[in-house]
């Protein structure tokens, strides 16, 4: 601890000799306080940092990683992340609340058009899109035109059979996929961008636990974000 002296020089009498100063404990003390405020400090921002990054940084400052250890962890890509929130907020598919869901995943973003009961987006057993699908499909086409990204369009049913005979739930969800990639591409979406168009009839509900309701009915648009996803 560091000690200041001060001299003081009395009239009529020898020399004075240095007298210390009482108050310089104060001084040594807030510096202690100080280094113990920037100790928690640092411990709770240290404490945040996610399991990738403290690996990351281990790597850095030592050198070397357990490539075991780095292999395992999960990847994510911001990319499709950061995307998928600027999609959310376009005012266009704002328009169409529940009707449009948007999820990203580490390598690509699917695009649900849902047929809700209030707002239906295909004609019972018609393979086309009625009037709110097609503005939706073709709101949807304007804000993806300008991608870069390779995209799939599925078809997807309910679980209840189709009334046509000889016409079943995979040629009802081929065909309105493919109503929906026509859509698409004359909304700008380059035909090119396309890499596979398929009806997935009722095998992948939206409602696991109700198959049967309008909401398992939808176009699902998946932007590719990473080739090996494809």
């Amino acid at each position: 601890m560091a000690v200041a002296y001060s001299s003081r020089r009395i009239t009529g009498r020898r020399p004075a000799a240095p007298a210390r100063k009482m108050g310089t404990w104060k001084l040594a003390y807030a510096d202690f306080l100080t280094a113990l405020c920037a100790f928690f400090l640092v411990m709770w921002i240290v404490h945040g940092v996610p399991a990738e990054d403290k690996a990351e940084l281990a790597q850095q400052f030592s050198g070397e990683a357990d490539v075991t250890e780095l292999a395992a962890l999960p990847i994510v890509d911001t990319t499709a992340m950061d995307l998928a929130t600027r999609l959310r907020s376009d005012p266009g598919l704002l328009a169409y609340g529940s009707s449009v869901t948007i999820t990203a995943e580490p390598d690509l973003i699917r695009i649900d058009l849902t047929d809700m009961a209030t707002r239906p987006l295909f004609e019972t057993g018609d393979g086309g899109l009625n009037e709110t699908g097609i503005a939706l499909t073709r709101t949807t086409g304007i804000v993806l035109a300008h991608l870069p990204y390779q995209l799939r369009i599925e078809g997807h049913t309910d679980s209840n059979p189709s009334l046509t005979e000889g016409y079943s739930n995979w040629e009802l969800s081929a065909d309105r996929a493919n109503s929906a990639r026509r859509i698409l591409e004359a909304a700008g979406v380059a035909p090119e961008r396309v890499r596979a168009v398929s009806g997935l009839a009722d095998t992948r509900p939206l409602l696991p636990a109700s198959p049967d309701l309008p909401a398992n009915r939808r176009i699902s648009i998946v932007l590719v974000i990473r080739e090996q996803s494809a």
